[in-house]
């Protein structure tokens, strides 16, 4: 099961939503794919809401091009 950290690489504001530079998630996934862009992101978001506490799906279109996504296990 791949383990892939996913790191902001650019400040996001959008629709009242700040994401900083440097956030980080660890999303464990039973695909060998980025996370990012396998099932819309889904396990992207969740880890986005179970870390930070923010729904970050609202602003997917304009986050997912500031992800950028390490296989780290």
């Amino acid at each position: 099961m791949p383990l892939y950290r996913v790191t902001v690489t650019r400040t996001v504001f959008s629709n009242g939503i700040r994401v900083e530079s440097g956030m980080s998630v660890d999303v464990p996934t039973r695909l060998a794919t980025n996370p990012v862009f396998a099932n819309g992101g889904a396990d992207v978001i969740a880890a986005f809401s179970r870390i930070y506490g923010i729904n970050v799906s609202s602003i997917w279109g304009n986050l997912r091009t500031a992800l950028r996504a390490d296989q780290i296990g």
